[in-house]
């Protein structure tokens, strides 16, 4: 056990694919790391950590009040406990400028992690040129594609480290085989499409309806799509949905902790983001042998399906381009059968223990 301080930093928890690595990478340093800690403004979620302690505001009117207010208050705290306390290493998941500016300021080392591609950030010059010398600060910055990490380097001109997100494989196949009470879901023998993803503008749930109007009017193709997650686009979601008469076709729920028995339902997984950084999704559904269909964006399902040879790949932001291969996917199945095969025998790379084993050389490098 090594005899040291972590702090991880992430504010602002409204479920997903960053949360999910969170807790794997956390968890997974708490049986090697003596002390462990998580500060955020979120409290009911305790039980998704093992030995790691938790630190939130005393106060909960905070979550109320936005992603801003969460980071300033979270900042406070991460004040606090560096000034108080033996040095800390912090591990930023999320306000990582503001994060590098805090620990500079207090002589601590800093690692973050960048979870989404820097096409999707501001295009404002001045604000770039500001990142770009403060992400200069930073001990290490570690981003989760091979692409992400071109990408920051021509914008930034910083070195990163590529580190893939820990894929625990038995863990989904394990969660998978539970059974399903959504007869909606479960019980059709027509195309069943699933979409997993926060209700926020980067996942283009717009695109998504449009292929499905397209798809229901013009091709009269007969399929069932379930879209899952939460956030504040849920209203305009359900709005396009009763405007287009598509409620027949279309269903959405929450968001759910176990989306795997989701996933081995479906025949076709489709994911229609602007930006990404490295989808967990995807590669969850190839795990579960699932043919997936994806918008060609900054960064990550390019390179999860190795440039279209593991699934098709379709114009960002393209509701006809989706809908057709949809209908192409439909017409040759037998035929696409070959790239479930090639996008699940190349799961390797995002190996849970060989990536774990990455983040925390990382850190203890640092130490």
């Amino acid at each position: 056990m090594i005899n040291n301080k972590i702090i991880f930093f992430m504010p602002h928890m409204i479920g997903g694919g960053v949360e999910k690595n969170l807790y794997i990478i956390a968890n997974n340093f708490a049986k090697k790391i003596k002390h462990v800690h998580l500060i955020t403004s979120r409290k009911n979620f305790n039980s998704n950590f093992k030995n790691v302690k938790i630190i939130n505001p005393k106060l909960t009117i905070w979550n109320h009040l936005g992603a801003r207010f969460n980071y300033l208050v979270c900042l406070l705290i991460l004040m606090r406990e560096v000034v108080n306390k033996k040095k800390p290493l912090v591990f930023a998941f999320q306000a990582n400028v503001y994060c590098i500016i805090v620990c500079k300021i207090l002589n601590v080392k800093i690692v973050t992690r960048s979870n989404s591609s820097p096409s999707g950030w501001t295009q404002n010059n001045l604000k770039n040129y500001v990142f770009k010398k403060i992400f200069r600060k930073a001990n290490k910055i570690i981003v989760n594609s091979l692409e992400f990490q071109k990408q920051f380097k021509k914008k930034f001109g910083v070195k990163t480290e590529c580190i893939y997100n820990p894929l625990n494989k038995k863990e989904i196949l394990k969660k998978s085989k539970i059974e399903v009470n959504l007869n909606f879901f479960k019980d059709s023998k027509k195309l069943k499409i699933l979409n997993i993803g926060r209700f926020t503008d980067q996942k283009d749930h717009h695109t998504l309806l449009e292929s499905i109007k397209i798809l229901k009017n013009k091709y009269k193709l007969n399929f069932i799509l379930l879209i899952m997650g939460r956030g504040k686009n849920k209203k305009d979601i359900q709005n396009f949905i009763n405007k287009n008469d598509l409620n027949l076709n279309v269903k959405v729920i929450g968001f759910k902790k176990n989306p795997y028995k989701y996933i081995r339902h479906c025949n076709l997984f489709v994911l229609s983001s602007r930006f990404e950084g490295l989808p967990n999704v995807l590669l969850e559904a190839i795990t579960l042998k699932k043919f997936v269909i994806s918008s060609n964006c900054p960064t990550g399902p390019s390179e999860i399906l190795n440039n279209g040879k593991g699934g098709l790949l379709f114009k960002t932001g393209s509701s006809n381009d989706l809908a057709k291969k949809i209908i192409y996917y439909c017409n040759n199945k037998k035929k696409l059968q070959k790239k479930i095969d090639f996008a699940y025998n190349n799961l390797d790379r995002f190996d849970y223990n060989a990536n774990l084993m990455k983040y925390l050389k990382v850190i203890t490098d640092l130490f």
